[in-house]
């Protein structure tokens, strides 16, 4: 408990008593206020009513957990844009963008795009939002996870959502075809230490990891590919820092061309892909 933090108490005291460090205080001070970040500099001699105060008490606890922020605050920002994120989905990640960078550049002008696996949305709901040519469709095996989706595709794109469909990868899109198919699949390796480690102990399991050897998802992904792209079609996928070479491989047997993997702001080869004649 936390016995300074009752009704009453000014912003000003919350920041200076915050066990939290100066920006994530900051963050879940402007949730329970509905004060900007100038206003908390402005008005900080405003005080919490009761309900805000246990509102503040609450969040910092689960915080001092470990919760992830994004979590606490409810959104992530991702390619610009405020996904809703809640523990029915990843976390969008900086890295990702890389993913949705390269297929703006190589879905073709009025193309069709299918993200596998789409969580929150944030990939198809990004490139929609860059490209309303497109035709994009995501599929999600979870439920919960497409809610989500959905709830961010109607905030960010009403005018032009994505397809969103329930589907175990390529299940509900028989005789289907894409220009271009992205993926950021499941690919920790069961038993990794991380996952019971920082932010991945939060977040859905099922959504990071295989349960296996980290690689099955692109092993379906990949095998599936070509009763599912067009001509020339282009397949990218993200994967884990040290996964680049057996992503590749699988995608040469599959009889892709220009394979290649694509490195992200930290010098990490963390998108393979290639092209299917």
């Amino acid at each position: 408990m936390l016995a300074w933090l009752q009704a009453g108490v000014s912003l000003a005291d919350c920041q200076r008593r915050s066990p939290l460090d100066a920006l994530e205080t900051r963050m879940l001070l402007m949730q329970v206020s509905g004060l900007s970040r100038i206003q908390l500099i402005t008005q900080d001699d405003t005080r919490l009513s009761a309900e805000q105060a246990a509102q503040l008490e609450r969040l910092l606890q689960r915080r001092l957990q470990g919760e992830p922020m994004a979590y606490l605050s409810g959104t992530r920002e991702f390619f610009g844009l405020d996904f809703i994120t809640t523990a029915a989905v990843l976390i969008p990640r900086p890295d990702t963008e890389l993913l949705v960078e390269l297929a703006l550049q190589q879905a073709p002008p009025a193309g069709a795009l299918l993200d596998l696996g789409t969580g929150s949305g944030a990939i198809a709901i990004a490139v929609a939002h860059q490209r309303p040519d497109l035709k994009v469709s995501a599929v999600d095996l979870s439920p919960a996870a497409l809610a989500i989706a959905r709830q961010n595709a109607q905030r960010l794109l009403p005018q032009n959502p994505p397809e969103l469909l329930q589907s175990d990868w390529y299940g509900a899109l028989p005789g289907r075809r894409f220009h271009c198919i992205v993926s950021n699949p499941p690919y920790i390796v069961k038993d990794d230490p991380h996952l019971s480690q920082g932010d991945l102990r939060f977040e859905p399991l099922n959504a990071l990891t295989d349960h296996g050897d980290g690689l099955s998802a692109y092993r379906r992904i990949i095998d599936g590919a070509a009763a599912h792209l067009q001509p020339q079609g282009w397949i990218l996928l993200e994967h884990g820092y040290d996964q680049a070479e057996p992503v590749r491989q699988l995608l040469q047997q599959a009889g892709f061309e220009q394979v290649q993997s694509w490195r992200d702001l930290a010098g990490i080869e963390r998108v393979s892909g290639g092209q299917l004649y």
